[in-house]
Order: structure tokens, then C-alpha cells, then sequence
């Protein structure tokens, strides 16, 4: 099975910036054939869809929400998609999770993975 490992979480202030890391093992395809994103979750908040990137042709995919301050890439060498998060603000508190997912047959049936999740918080 696969496993994603984040890192690169912490405690920053508002204003400041923050890269977190998604690096994926265990697979038994090619990291190409994986959809690597993030999502969060907020205390008290329903998760949310953060951004993606589409290992296979490198788009990168994201919420309204996070266009502007968010960029998603990959370094396909280490099997490791990055966030980056500028001019963090407090409502970026959550704890951010890795998403990937696999399409397994032609009609789109899929797999989805997920990391343990690492906490970001902003201080005001």
C-alpha cells in the first residue's frame, strides 16, 4: 500500500512563509501514475481540497481559495510533491494533509491514500 509521509509543518507567524513536503512510497506503479494533493482541515471545520498535481503531465490544480498564495510542485526524482504557502495568514491554521490518489481501470475507478496529516499554525 502507499504510504505518504508529510513534513514541514509548523508554528509560523502571519505574513511568513512555509514549504510542506509529501513523499510518497510503497507504490507499485510509478510515482507518474499518481495524483499527489492537499488538503486541510481546520479545527471545528470540514476537510478541504487545497491544490493537486497530476504527476503524469504536471498540472497543477487549485482551489479558489488558495490561487495567489499556494504553489504545488514535484521533484518526480524523490517521489515528493511540495506546498508552498506564502503570506501565511491565521485562518491557514489546520492540520494539512496529503491526498493521492490512482486511477485503477478505464472507467475511472480509483484509489486514494492518504498521510497522517501535519499541523500548521499561524500566529497572529
Amino acid at each position: 500500500e502507499v504510504q505518504l509521509v508529510e513534513s514541514g509543518g509548523g508554528l509560523v507567524q502571519a505574513g511568513g512563509s512555509l514549504r510542506l513536503s509529501c513523499t510518497a512510497s510503497r507504490f507499485t506503479h510509478t510515482f507518474e501514475d499518481y495524483t499527489i494533493g492537499w488538503f486541510r482541515q481546520a479545527p471545528g471545520k470540514d476537510r478541504e481540497g487545497v491544490a493537486c498535481f497530476v504527476v503524469s503531465d504536471g498540472r497543477e490544480l487549485y482551489a479558489d481559495s488558495a490561487k495567489g498564495r499556494f504553489t504545488i510542485s514535484s521533484d518526480n526524482a524523490r517521489n515528493t510533491v511540495h506546498l508552498d504557502i506564502n503570506n501565511l495568514k491565521p485562518e491557514d491554521t489546520a492540520v494539512y494533509y496529503c491526498h493521492g490518489r490512482k486511477i485503477v481501470n478505464v472507467e475511472g475507478a480509483y484509489v486514494d491514500f492518504w498521510g497522517q496529516g501535519t499541523q500548521v499554525t499561524v500566529s497572529s
